[in-house]
């Protein structure tokens, strides 16, 4: 049994209602004074809206990057977006708002990646089982 159970048409979904999310965290969680933290969240957000947009998915508009291509970039974005507190120096113990919604939606992004079912090619299956 598989626990692939997230469709392509969903993830393309889930991943631009998150990019648009993160692009906007750093005023919806009052970080756009801390530089580094609302750069990162805004072009990573922006990154996940594009990417999202030139998948083969049912519902990108432009289909040039393979489903299962993209599945593996999701990863490795939500793992960097995850580590990126530590990798430039956001994280603070008495501000959580600036670094926590990018450890979170890292978090999320890695997910429901693992939990898409890419339908166009077998690259995503044998890499991550």
């Amino acid at each position: 049994m598989s626990m692939r159970i997230i469709t392509e048409k969903a993830h393309t979904v889930i991943g631009l209602v998150v990019g648009a999310l993160l692009a906007l965290s750093p005023m919806l969680f009052s970080f756009t004074d801390n530089q580094a933290a609302s750069t990162i969240a805004m072009l990573i957000g922006v990154f996940i809206i594009l990417n999202e947009l030139i998948t083969t998915s049912p519902f990108s508009p432009v289909k040039l990057v393979p489903m299962n291509i993209h599945v593996l970039l999701d990863v490795v974005t939500g793992v960097f977006l995850l580590v990126s507190p530590w990798l430039f120096n956001f994280v603070n113990e008495n501000e959580p708002s600036q670094w926590v919604p990018h450890v979170a939606v890292g978090l999320l992004v890695v997910g429901y990646a693992l939990l898409t079912r890419p339908n166009d090619g077998s690259l995503a299956r044998s890499i991550i089982k």
